[in-house]
């Protein structure tokens, strides 16, 4: 035998990350947005000017259960990729995008930070782009499964500006329930 592992055994492994991976992060992106009270049955939210292009209400979580699920297996097949170059710096910095995304539903319909928000997602999709890239590096299937997170942040970004330009006063429409005292 000069195998250290069969591709039965290989296809375990990865399994397994995957196992692990897909539903760590489908969980925090979902307790990010309960937290943040996110969507559209959040009162300062549906008081918000939206612009045309504005998806219906369904349309969100199923987007975003998708592209966490396809984050996880990006991660996943990083994690699977042991000894690979670069992997180290891959995987920190896939924590790292993952963290701003985690802060960004909380900041916009928590905090009513439409502008920080704003900034947030554009520095949130630079770092998905050179994630995107490293991940690429790595194993050309990880770059790819995270390409539809990039766009769909690249739209969400422009729906942040709309709103922000369609809404001036929004931090002040609706006092921010991080400040609200019960």
């Amino acid at each position: 035998m000069n195998e250290i592992a069969s591709p039965g055994q290989l296809r375990l492994a990865y399994l397994r990350w995957a196992l692990v991976a897909v539903p760590a992060i489908v969980l925090l992106g979902f307790l990010s947005g309960k937290l943040a009270n996110s969507g559209y049955g959040n009162r300062w939210f549906a008081a918000l000017a939206k612009p045309d292009i504005m998806p219906p209400a369904w349309a969100f979580p199923v987007a975003w259960t998708i592209l966490y699920v396809l984050m996880g297996l990006a991660l996943a097949i990083v994690l699977h990729a042991r000894g690979a170059q670069g992997r180290g710096l891959a995987i920190a910095l896939f924590f790292l995008q993952l963290l701003l995304n985690l802060v960004w539903s909380p900041l916009f319909f928590r905090a009513h930070q439409v502008g920080n928000a704003l900034a947030l997602i554009l520095v949130l999709a630079v770092l998905v782009a050179v994630v995107a890239w490293l991940f690429g590096r790595i194993r050309p299937l990880a770059g790819i499964l995270l390409i539809p997170y990039l766009l769909w942040l690249a739209f969400a970004s422009f729906l942040t500006y709309e709103i922000r330009q369609l809404n001036p006063d929004a931090e002040t429409l609706v006092a921010p329930a991080l400040n609200t005292q019960i």
